[in-house]
């Protein structure tokens, strides 16, 4: 089906009536000729401030090159990022999550505002990608998102290293088991140049799901920033966005239950990180797709964990890119009939189509055979119980232990668990509870990378369990359970907990408890007050007044 390419446009600019818009385009150089052709938005992410978005400007150039090929007008802005690799640990933090809406939101009031007929969206950080893929669900209109890269891996003593490495040599420096002089050879050697973190940290997982779900062109995510191939697939988004729009291809052709279900099985394969519970959830929601939190337990229970990617495995994004990226995982999980092949994609070919042109690296050992895989169910598991009835994830890529019985050590803050692990008061067994840095208690559900940092820097990390209702990096491993919910601000159970409560993980049974009676759990939230609101005003106090439960996404509106 052909469309009107210029049908939002037109309304914009078209006849003796809009001669005042038409003025401010020529203000800034824009030509009659310009303004004849469909206008295509090219939204970044260029912050001064992170390697993840430092690439932007140079690809959104390559996009408006392929666009103006195609014959649109692009018309470049910007979007906010706010970058967790240095926000983490930090009141800064909170803003993370937060940022996600933001962005979704000032991309939907651009284009809206300036009747604006296609889209393409360029990511980076974390939260970005999620934000502009819920803006395109959200607004309909053709496009596609382009994630700016993988940076490349950092070197030191023959180990290549990722930020997780830094993180980790924090925990090392401050048990004393590093001195100070190699934690900095750590952190000057870790990251180089654009790019977004190494592993399959949430950045990286997010740009493989949304290959997988078929709103970003297969392969083309995994090109890492560094590569000059990186402007070439940006060149072919522009020409890529014109086809869309003449097609009246839209997001929620794209978007399904079924392509969200591909979009699950790609992280589950990849290991990937815990963050892709709500940020798919999110995805869903603008979308108007039914998608709830048992979904991913019941994709996982099927999807065979195949990529031997950092943080628990051995292996980097762009180690994965060379051996064949995900087109080759989407080539094993069609070859195991755990692909919904059918799938549309918005490169015109469907999701099985793109997986059976993978071409798979000779002697590659980062994404498994079918035959041999790293586990035979995915990344990470829901789980449920008396302090998580609506449920909570549990990320157990590289995990052997499936239970954990111990002792709650209960703080209200990230902060203070940091500081308790830095002066060596976590002792073996001990279950640490880091409440009230949910969605709406944090607000911003903060990472608790920091915290996971230490512990396995310190040794830890295979001897503790951590739970809380806020979240966690893509880089954190070990025995760790986000998402909790409810969570503590909203009476949740976990804010019943009280120290040397015995609290137990069960990953087979897909359960989390304590050792309390229901009477008893319910006698102590009778008594329960909530805190304080940290913020009173401004955007943290507006999102805490309208971000839903964490099991939904943690979306507003």
């Amino acid at each position: 089906m052909t469309v009107d390419p210029r049908q939002k446009s037109r309304v914009l600019l078209d006849g003796p009536d809009r001669a005042p818009a038409r003025t401010y385009f020529k203000a800034v150089g824009f030509t009659d000729e310009d303004l004849s052709r469909p206008l295509i938005g090219v939204v970044h992410c260029w912050i001064e401030l992170t390697p993840c978005n430092w690439n932007h400007r140079k690809l959104a150039e390559k996009v408006k090159e392929g666009v103006r090929a195609a014959g649109g007008t692009p018309i470049e802005f910007s979007t906010v990022s706010v970058t967790d690799g240095i926000a983490m640990g930090t009141e800064g933090m909170k803003a993370s999550l937060v940022s996600r809406e933001v962005v979704a939101d000032s991309i939907e009031v651009v284009v809206r505002g300036h009747l604006l007929d296609a889209v393409v969206g360029i990511s980076g950080c974390d939260k970005t990608i999620p934000g502009i893929v819920m803006a395109l669900a959200r607004m309909n209109i053709p496009g596609l998102m382009l994630y700016g890269g993988s940076i490349m891996y950092g070197e030191y003593k023959g180990r290549r290293l990722t930020v997780q490495d830094v993180f980790e040599a924090v925990g090392a420096f401050n048990a004393g088991k590093i001195p100070e002089d190699e934690l900095r050879a750590i952190e000057n050697h870790a990251c180089h140049g654009a790019g977004a973190c190494g592993g399959q940290f949430t950045a990286n997982t997010m740009s493989t799901a949304f290959e997988m779900l078929g709103i970003s062109p297969m392969g083309y995510n995994g090109v890492p920033a560094a590569d000059p191939r990186k402007e070439e697939v940006a060149f072919e988004c522009g020409k890529l966005v014109m086809d869309l729009l003449r097609k009246g291809v839209t997001p929620r052709q794209i978007i399904t239950r079924k392509a969200l279900q591909n979009a699950i099985a790609g992280v589950m394969a990849t290991g990937g990180s815990t963050n892709a519970v709500l940020h798919l959830l999110a995805v869903a929601r603008e979308a108007g797709v039914k998608l709830s939190i048992d979904d991913f337990d019941r994709v996982s229970v099927r999807t065979p964990l195949l990529a031997d990617l950092k943080p628990w495995g051995r292996f980097t994004a762009v180690e994965m890119y060379e051996a064949g990226g995900m087109p080759l995982v989407a080539k094993r999980l069609l070859d195991a009939g755990l692909l919904h092949a059918g799938e549309k994609t918005v490169t015109g070919r469907t999701i099985g189509e793109e997986a059976q042109a993978a071409r798979e690296t000779p002697g590659q050992e980062v994404i498994r055979p079918l035959s041999s895989p790293i586990k035979p169910t995915g990344g990470m598991t829901i789980l449920k119980g008396n302090l998580a009835p609506e449920g909570c994830v549990a990320k157990v890529s590289g995990q052997t232990r499936t239970t954990h019985r111990g002792p709650a050590r209960i703080f209200d803050r990230e902060e203070d668990a940091f500081a308790a692990v830095k002066a060596g008061k976590i002792k073996t067994g001990d279950v640490i509870v880091i409440r009230y840095e949910g969605p709406k208690g944090g607000p911003g559900m903060r990472e608790m990378l920091a915290v996971t940092g230490a512990l396995q820097g310190a040794g830890l990390g295979d001897s503790v369990a951590l739970m809380t209702d806020g979240r966690f990096s893509g880089a954190t491993h070990g025995f760790m359970v986000g998402h909790v919910a409810p969570e503590a601000a909203d009476r949740g159970p976990i804010a019943a907990l009280r120290n040397r409560d015995i609290v137990v993980f069960d990953i087979k049974k897909r359960r989390l408890d304590v050792e309390l009676s229901a009477a008893e759990i319910k006698r102590r939230l009778a008594k329960w007050k909530p805190p304080k609101p940290r913020y009173t005003s401004g955007v943290m106090a507006k999102y805490a007044r309208l971000v839903s439960s964490a099991s939904e996404g943690a979306v507003c509106g």
